[in-house]
């Protein structure tokens, strides 16, 4: 009895070191794919504060976390989902849909450039809107436009992490999408939120009493909080935007590479390298730089590639086919 009782044992120990493995392996996997998913959580980051401007201050938190909700059940019931069906059904789509999204990122980044070096538009700020009347109605567009664009970001994600997962058993690639799903929304909506209410602290810092040491240093941080949020942002955008650039033309150059056409990127490791070895210190430092740098500048040229093809071509066909729907719903 007692060598049965031992061997049982022995056992038990046995699957709970396969599992701890098994735990082990599922966040190491969503730790490296929520890594690759980086520069689209960025530009997700620099793009939610703005859906927050003109409220009250007691109402952005709320919107933020309708927002923060509205992408969680984006990522969970929906792209979950569909990405481990395209996982199990049609494994040979992902590298064709990541490149779609890869290029969708270069158009989106290429044109805020564009943007902002032709100075077509006035800033966000000074933009005459036409806002709806009623606060919940404007606050309900708000948070509805805010979640259908976190839906493209959200499903670059998912395509990214799911790329990124090594094949194997679908429990562990849908909780390593969820994990990275659930990660990275916690991770961009509570950075938002610190965001969007800074100011306010700052302000509330800036009032303190300063009598004391504590209380003049409070102070002094507080108005640097309140000087300094709009330029943070500032600075968050232009990162943002440089992050889309880079992860979609790194996508592209990858994926390119994995259907035989390696020309570009053999040409931005040519450059690493010998870049690499200049400074033996930082020479992962300085790879993962210039590797970032060409992927960039393809990224770009991709982007402003599509502008004319996305202005003249896809948005005139989706005016069209939008309008014969509408057509047709009313016939």
């Amino acid at each position: 009895m007692s060598v049965g009782l031992i061997a049982l044992l022995d056992d038990i120990a046995g699957i709970a070191k396969i599992a701890a493995a098994s735990v082990d392996d599922i966040a190491g996997q969503a730790a490296r794919a929520g890594a690759k998913a980086a520069g689209v959580v960025i530009d997700d980051a620099a793009v939610t504060p703005r859906y927050v401007v003109g409220f009250d201050a007691s109402r952005e938190l709320p919107i933020v976390r309708k927002i923060a909700v509205g992408s969680l059940r984006n990522k969970l019931l929906f792209l979950l989902p569909a990405a481990l069906m395209l996982s199990i059904l049609a494994p040979w789509a992902i590298t064709p849909l990541l490149m779609m999204g890869g290029a969708y990122l270069c158009f989106e980044g290429a044109e805020k450039v564009a943007e902002a070096v032709l100075l077509r538009h006035p800033p966000e700020s000074r933009r005459i809107r036409t806002l709806a009347v009623d606060p919940r109605t404007m606050e309900d567009d708000k948070v509805s436009g805010a979640i259908k664009t976190d839906f493209i970001l959200s499903a670059e994600i998912m395509a990214i992490t799911l790329a990124a997962v090594p094949p194997g058993p679908v429990y562990v690639q849908a909780l390593v999408l969820a994990i990275v799903a659930t990660g990275i929304t916690i991770l961009v909506y509570g950075g938002v939120a610190l965001i969007v209410k800074a100011d306010d602290v700052g302000l509330a810092m800036a009032r303190s009493d300063r009598t004391s040491w504590f209380g003049r240093t409070s102070a002094i941080v507080g108005r640097a909080l309140v000087l300094g949020m709009p330029h943070f942002l500032k600075v968050l955008g232009v990162v943002g935007t440089a992050a889309m650039i880079w992860v979609g033309g790194g996508i592209i150059v990858h994926a390119m590479a994995g259907y035989g056409l390696t020309g570009i990127e053999h040409l931005i490791a040519s450059v690493a390298a010998p870049a690499a070895q200049t400074v033996p210190a930082l020479a992962e430092m300085v790879s993962w730089i210039v590797t970032a740098t060409g992927s960039g500048i393809f990224g770009l040229l991709l982007g402003a590639c599509l502008i004319p093809l996305a202005k003249y071509i896809v948005t005139p066909l989706w005016k069209t086919l939008r309008n014969r729907h509408d057509r047709s719903i009313g016939a």
